[in-house]
């Protein structure tokens, strides 16, 4: 009778991992940073290291112009393959400034350093600052203000 409980306890640690595996798959499939379930008792929480930090109110609600770029065919044509090119690393609101009615991070023709930050996504109300990857001069911005955007969209172009 010693066994059965032992039994018992690897049942629940194969279940519990393999609700965590799942989860991950789940976190990779959707671009979420974090999920949360709670079933029979059981809670398990998986979440991905962001590599950025949250800032910024929750809510905007303010107009900006439509975004303009420097002409560029290629580039134009497909912003994906510039090699300048910062996609979305999650899926979420993409906002240009960190809070309604301040002045965006960059603008096209901005300066930026590797790690400055040049927009922010909220993704399950968390504000995630999205660094410059690289250093250089602001080409194009791909995505307006308050635009839901989409995992490994493209959204600015540095050069």
């Amino acid at each position: 009778m010693a066994r059965e409980p032992k039994r018992e306890s690897e049942k629940a640690s194969a279940d519990r991992d393999e609700t965590i595996r799942a989860l991950a798959r789940l976190i990779d499939e959707t671009g979420v940073t974090e999920i949360e379930v709670e079933h029979g008792g059981m809670r398990v929480r998986v979440a991905r290291q962001a590599m950025v930090a949250a800032v910024a109110p929750a809510v905007q609600t303010f107009d900006t112009p439509r975004v303009v770029s420097t002409p560029d065919a290629a580039s134009k044509a497909d912003p994906s393959r510039h090699p300048g090119v910062v996609t979305s690393p999650m899926v979420g609101t993409a906002y240009r400034s960190p809070e309604p009615g301040a002045k965006p991070f960059i603008d096209i023709g901005s300066k930026v350093n590797v790690g400055d930050t040049l927009l922010i996504i909220e993704a399950m109300k968390t504000m995630n600052q999205i660094p410059a990857p690289r250093s250089g001069t602001v080409t194009q911005i791909l995505f307006e203000d308050t635009q839901p955007v989409e995992f490994g969209e493209p959204l600015i172009i540095v050069e």
